[in-house]
């Protein structure tokens, strides 16, 4: 009797070992396309030994509960590799936008990434043109058309230079406000990861490691944060974790300390400030470091340098249109930038020179001004470029593609190492359909056999009890 009682109460335990083992896989493959779920496995062992008259016994098989197939090595190599695919995107983006702000095409097919007209619409055909207004009025220097043509053509050259700042302005502008934007999703998420250690030290209390679906929930915001800022994750105690950056000393700056969330991030303009007490962050990675680099490197220097084409040809064009200084420049001459230049007010079609002060056909100013399109500037003397208007301008917007272009090829090449490492994490937590389905028939069939065996005991026990001596 001792004997079937026992064997049946291994039976139900077997049961319902198999019952969770088939629980388990249905969940996995409900989330074979859910990206931040890690598959499960139910962890099987023997409820150990007594020692009976017919000698040892096994007490049956038991469900001791469900393990989750992470690796957190695998995790972190992860959030790494998605904090610096961010940063390249974010850049790249930058990038482009200050492309379309030239209204002119990057040509990054040649190694320097030259610089071609689109449409003839960017601000380098209108340099161009204007000068070559000027070698069309020397030809015909009493030629009324001539002088209104030229007027338009250097109003067109003072709008293409306002319109080019102001549009590469914008683009700083919207960057500061996709950085702003990234500082408030990254104060949530913080806030988020924060509420979940919660939980999962309520949860895992007296049984660790148990918080499986809560566990997934955090690692998807942490990957989410890792696409703005790069940050460390510590394990703590009770299943929580520490998230910390760093400052520009290399010194740890507290962002989660379990269910804590100490301080919140903020943006001051220049750099991003977090923990309690506020530390500026030192930022290596993410969609935040990437809008900055865009910013304040190759989009702002950009900026300078039309501001010293701008400088250069109002400096360059008033020397020789007014070389008495007594008769009136051609541009005003205060504060020039390329946001600022201007044509003076006192230049009109009838008094437009070809000559200062010369007889009737005299085209020296307008020969002399024409020429400067060929002339070599350098700013080791009195210059504010080097090179021609021309080169130098091409060369400005050539560094513009020169940055795309590497930015396109990090963002490429990050793409791959992160699919490689995610293919790798994937193979351990992954959900595989093949697998999962073997399993189901797998634990299906251990399930019947169970339920088999515990028909059988029960049989003989209503024949000893109820059927036995009659």
């Amino acid at each position: 009797m001792a004997g079937l009682f026992s064997s049946l109460n291994q039976s139900v335990k077997a049961l319902t070992a198999h019952s969770r083992a088939l629980e388990t896989a249905g969940n996995n493959l409900a989330n074979v396309n859910n990206p931040n779920y890690a598959r499960q496995r139910v962890i099987f062992g023997d409820r150990g030994t007594v020692a009976t008259p017919q000698g040892a016994q096994s007490l049956g098989l038991e469900a001791l509960g469900v393990e989750q197939m992470r690796s957190s090595l695998l995790d972190r190599q992860v959030l790494r590799e998605i904090s610096l695919k961010a940063s390249f995107a974010a850049e790249q983006q930058g990038y482009q936008r200050a492309q379309a702000g030239l209204g002119q095409a990057i040509d990054r097919t040649e190694s320097a990434g030259s610089a071609t007209a689109s449409a003839a619409r960017g601000l380098g055909p209108a340099i161009d043109e204007f000068f070559n207004g000027f070698q069309s009025l020397a030809a015909s220097p009493t030629d009324a058309g001539e002088r209104q043509a030229l007027l338009q053509k250097a109003a067109i050259l003072v709008d293409r230079f306002h319109l080019a700042d102001q549009r590469l302005a914008q683009v700083q502008s919207d960057l500061d406000a996709q950085v702003q934007s990234d500082v408030g999703e990254v104060n949530r998420l913080l806030s988020a990861v924060a509420e979940l250690n919660s939980q999962i030290g309520r949860f895992e209390s007296g049984a660790p490691n148990s918080a499986i679906d809560l566990r997934d929930q955090r690692q998807a915001k942490l990957e989410e944060l890792a696409s703005k800022i790069p940050f460390e994750v510590r394990d703590s105690t009770g299943g929580q974790i520490q998230v910390v950056a760093k400052d520009a000393s290399g010194l740890d700056v507290l962002l989660v300390d379990r269910a804590l969330l100490k301080g919140t991030a903020a943006f001051t303009g220049t750099q991003i400030t977090a923990g309690s007490p506020a530390t500026a962050l030192a930022l290596a990675s993410g969609s935040i470091q990437g809008a900055l680099a865009a910013r304040d490197g190759a989009v702002a220097t950009l900026r300078t340098n039309l501001d010293s084409v701008a400088q250069q040809i109002v400096t360059s064009v008033n020397a020789l249109y007014n070389s008495s200084g007594t008769t009136g420049n051609f541009f005003n001459a205060a504060g020039v930038t390329a946001a600022t230049i201007a044509i003076d007010s006192s230049v009109t079609v009838a008094n437009l020179k070809a000559s200062d002060g010369g007889a009737a056909g005299d085209n020296a100013v307008a020969l002399g001004i024409a020429r400067l399109a060929q002339q070599q500037f350098s700013t080791s003397g009195s210059g504010f470029i080097d090179g021609t208007f021309s080169g130098f301008y091409s060369t400005s917007v050539s560094r513009l593609g020169q940055a795309l272009s590497t930015a396109n090829a990090r963002v490429d090449d990050q793409t791959n190492i992160e699919t490689l490492v995610r293919n790798q994490r994937d193979q351990l937590s992954g959900v595989s359909l093949d697998e999962e389905m073997a399993d189901l028939m797998k634990f299906q069939r251990a399930f019947q056999a169970s339920s088999r065996v515990f028909t059988v005991v029960d049989e003989l026990l209503d024949l000893v009890v109820n059927r036995l001596g009659r």
